[in-house]
């Protein structure tokens, strides 16, 4: 496979799940594959105050998760995992993250599982001693294999838990995606149970709806990513791949698919409350889009495709640099909003307008919040 990115990502390794994982690194480079609609972002509005009675040295990121502490509440989080050019991808990004004090999970690793020769492309631990490190498998694979099959998954590269991703309208879409979704919740709980819930639930693009927020509180997944509709759309991606018309016709179809992103995070913390962590990924692009998001309910704000494209433009140094960067407008936000840490950011007054306030007025979820208006 060749991008258009510098031709860093290469070729594929044999092996369909490989020749897979190399194709959607690819496509996500090159193609226009985010998502036509909107995160709703833009209808947070963060009131800004003239008076803050603050410096901005005082202004403190630091946040917990997984049980250690990141400089900042950021996370690089999962992309595809199992191509040639995924060892170097996972390397330098653990690096980055740890240079940056921020959390770092590496693409699925069912090709482990096939492949047990690609493991050293996902055991990255030591370019992240210090920091939060996860691996990730599919919900689907939970029922595939053992419980011990996927607990060495983590043991294998040493990692501090796992996401587990839902990705159902991505694999209705794919060539060879599963049409058996039955007992997802089961094999989450016992796997809930065996890592003593160090687990973490993604979506991959679709977003969290109040439904599957309500189901996944009910198991007490102590970890979830909304990773709502907004940035990069997988439906689109396998709408690239599809080797028939009638896939590439239904990718279309489901390209714009999903629960934005604000409306998931703001669902999801309404639903789960505060002993859940929430990360907030899905069309994050700067530091103010983070400070919307733990203004509403985040606890952690993720990124993926922009960091892949800032680490194909300028390796190591690039995406360093560009997490430096959402540092420094979080962190210029938080002051000119009045907040000094980012539970205090959770506090702060704002104004939901738009179409994310006709999201939540379905809900009836406006009504009697002081915050809110």
């Amino acid at each position: 496979m060749v991008s258009k990115k510098g031709d860093k990502i290469g070729n594929a390794p044999s092996g369909a799940t490989l020749q897979r994982k190399s194709e959607h690194l690819r496509i996500v480079a090159d193609e226009h594959v985010v998502h036509s609609g909107s995160t709703l972002l833009e209808d947070i509005h963060l009131l800004h105050q003239a008076l803050p009675e603050l410096d901005l040295d005082e202004i403190e990121l630091t946040a917990e998760f997984f049980g250690k502490k990141l400089s900042a509440p950021l996370m690089i989080t999962s992309m595809t995992g199992g191509a040639e050019f995924s060892k170097e991808l996972n390397r330098g990004l653990a690096e980055v993250a740890e240079r940056e004090g921020v959390a770092f999970a590496v693409g699925s690793q069912r090709v482990m599982i096939g492949h047990p020769e690609v493991t050293n492309h996902f055991a990255v631990r030591k370019y992240i001693p210090n920091g939060v490190l996860l691996g990730n498998i599919g919900a689907v694979q939970l029922g595939e294999y053992s419980l011990d099959v996927i607990v060495d998954l983590v043991n294998r590269i040493e990692a501090d838990g796992i996401c587990v991703h839902l990705n159902v309208a991505q694999e209705l879409v794919q060539n060879e995606g599963h049409r058996r979704f039955r007992g997802m919740i089961d094999n989450i709980v016992g796997l809930l149970e065996r890592l003593d819930g160090r687990v973490l639930v993604k979506e991959t693009g679709a977003g969290i709806s109040p439904e599957t927020a309500a189901k996944l509180k009910s198991i007490g997944v102590p970890y979830i990513d909304v990773s709502g509709a907004g940035g990069t759309s997988w439906t689109k991606v396998e709408m690239y791949r599809a080797n028939t018309g009638l896939l590439r016709r239904i990718g279309k179809t489901f390209a714009d698919w999903g629960v934005p992103t604000a409306f998931s995070v703001m669902a999801t913390r309404r639903i789960c409350g505060r002993k859940v962590k929430i990360v907030a990924s899905g069309g994050i692009q700067s530091g103010l889009d983070v400070a919307k998001a733990i203004a509403v309910g985040a606890d952690i704000g993720g990124l993926a495709r922009p960091i892949l494209l800032s680490f194909l433009e300028g390796g190591v140094d690039g995406a360093s640099a560009q997490i430096k960067q959402i540092k420094e407008e979080l962190r210029i936000a938080m002051l000119i909003i009045g907040a000094h840490n980012t539970s205090a950011l959770a506090e702060v007054p704002r104004v939901y307008t738009g179409e994310l306030r006709e999201w939540f007025l379905h809900y009836g979820w406006l009504q009697g919040d002081k915050k809110q208006s």
